[in-house]
């Protein structure tokens, strides 16, 4: 795992956009795998500022796939996955909504939607960049703390933080939805390349604990510590619980200006 402590939250914007366009480049049909929530927004608006003004890839043959979708939303909600990622990202840069992929909550199929969806990533090749953001209890994606490490996409019930942590998307904790369809720890290790990132003092805690404390399901994103090619981006606030947060500016300061994350 390679943590980068980074001097403000922009910065952290800037490395995860110059990642993911660099994904794309190298692979023009790769397939992404997309966080919502607020902390990777500033690294949308990054991308979409840069393809707008002509200095990103062309995403015309990219494939994208979110992590998770509410239960019991109506079609077309606005705060859907699938329309929050619409809106918030792959619109803007032109992607095919019919190449941006999630899971199907809905009607009679509810039972066999986590199958189904194992099987679209696996049709599609496998996800190459995955971004990820982490939850203040440890969570990733909707796996909540008590997660199999090796659980597959499936149903899971949130826990109440989690629904008072998203209350501010709906205007009342009550509105939230108390199910949703996730990847799950073992689909999301399945990806090459895990780009992890951290905004925010609320976030401090939660990424110590999975970053330098042990591997548990008691903390999801300790999972990270499994996978061989995992990107860790922080801002301040959000590094400051990190005990060898001066190692690693001096591991990341001392790249070869070759070496991408």
């Amino acid at each position: 795992m390679e943590v980068v402590p980074l001097e403000s939250s922009d910065e952290v914007a800037r490395l995860a956009a110059d990642t993911i366009e660099a994904a794309v480049r190298a692979r023009p049909d790769a397939v992404l795998g997309l966080a919502t929530g607020s902390t990777p927004l500033p690294t949308y608006r990054e991308l979409i500022r840069r393809h707008q003004a002509g200095e990103g890839p062309s995403y015309e043959r990219v494939q994208c796939f979110t992590l998770d979708e509410y239960v019991g939303l109506p079609s077309g909600h606005p705060e859907s996955y699938r329309a929050t990622i619409a809106r918030e990202l792959t619109d803007p840069l032109g992607i095919d909504p019919a190449r941006v992929h999630g899971p199907d909550p809905t009607g009679a199929g509810l039972a066999s939607a986590g199958d189904r969806y194992e099987a679209e990533l696996v049709a599609a090749g496998g996800v190459d960049l995955q971004v990820l953001g982490i939850g203040s209890d440890g969570h990733l994606a909707f796996n909540e703390p008590g997660s199999s490490l090796a659980s597959l996409t499936r149903i899971k019930t949130l826990t109440e933080q989690t629904r008072r942590d998203n209350a501010r998307f709906f205007g009342s904790v009550d509105d939230v939805p108390r199910h949703v369809v996730t990847q799950g720890l073992g689909t999301i290790l399945r990806a090459r390349h895990l780009l992890l990132l951290a905004i925010g003092a609320g976030k401090a805690e939660a990424l110590a604990a999975a970053v330098e404390g042990p591997l548990t399901a008691s903390c999801p994103a300790s999972v990270l510590q499994l996978h061989p090619h995992a990107s860790v981006l922080a801002d301040p606030p959000a590094a400051a619980a990190l005990a060898r947060v001066r190692h690693y500016r001096d591991v990341y300061d001392a790249k070869p200006a070759w070496q991408r994350l």
